[in-house]
């Protein structure tokens, strides 16, 4: 073998270690972001904390803010709460998600697992079986944040993908993308987890003075 040909096949060697190395450091950061999605949904119960979220048209201009707080207790409650720009409140019970509008008066309520169906808000509320109607699809690390690619089984909700990034182990910010090339970004701030949470914040009254639009879910008595 001549000496031009010795050092083509350094080259590849090298090339191919390279790229072996690399294919197992992303297996790692795979390997790590699945068990972070995994903890996140068996091990957080209870979550609260306050957070601030922009819309992105396609164009990546920002078409709206907004801020609150929320609360989260496995499975199936939250409360949702918009501050600014507008006061809104999302509640979801177990059975049935109410919408109120207080500017509107309006109060708009369908059944839970209808609603909830492959997006992003059962991953984050629901039970560990929630898992299975979403599909793990690569994870990155970037500024210390390790971001989890997710993708729902059933794209019928209009949500494509989302992006779950965690920071020292805890849920710090989540990317939304839906159909229409928009994407959602949420970031968290003050979060704890596992700490005690009212019943009652999971409990919603129709005010006397707003409309209702729908029909609520109604639990079923138990057989004597």
């Amino acid at each position: 073998m001549t000496v031009t040909g010795k050092k083509i096949l350094l080259v590849a060697v090298l090339a191919i270690a390279v790229a072996g190395n690399a294919a197992h450091a992303q297996a790692q950061v795979d390997e790590v972001g699945e068990k972070l999605v995994s903890e996140f949904i068996t091990d957080v119960i209870t979550l609260q904390g306050r957070f601030e979220q922009s819309l992105f048209d396609a164009a990546g201009m920002v078409v709206e803010r907004s801020s609150g707080t929320l609360e989260i207790e496995r499975p199936g409650r939250f409360h949702w709460a918009y501050a600014e720009p507008y006061e809104q409140l999302l509640v979801a019970d177990g059975l049935n998600i109410w919408s109120y509008d207080v500017d509107l008066a309006q109060v708009t309520v369908k059944p839970q697992a209808e609603a909830l169906a492959n997006t992003p808000a059962l991953l984050l509320g629901g039970s560990g079986e929630a898992l299975s109607q979403f599909r793990f699809d690569g994870s990155m690390v970037e500024n210390a944040t390790t971001w989890v690619r997710m993708i729902p089984i059933d794209t019928a909700s209009g949500f494509e993908r989302m992006e779950l990034g965690f920071s020292k182990g805890q849920l710090r910010s989540m990317v939304f993308f839906d159909n229409l090339d928009q994407k959602t970004v949420v970031t968290l701030y003050n979060v704890t987890a596992n700490e005690p949470i009212d019943s009652e914040r999971f409990v919603f009254t129709v005010p006397g003075d707003a409309d209702l639009v729908g029909v609520p879910v109604v639990a079923e008595e138990p057989s004597p």
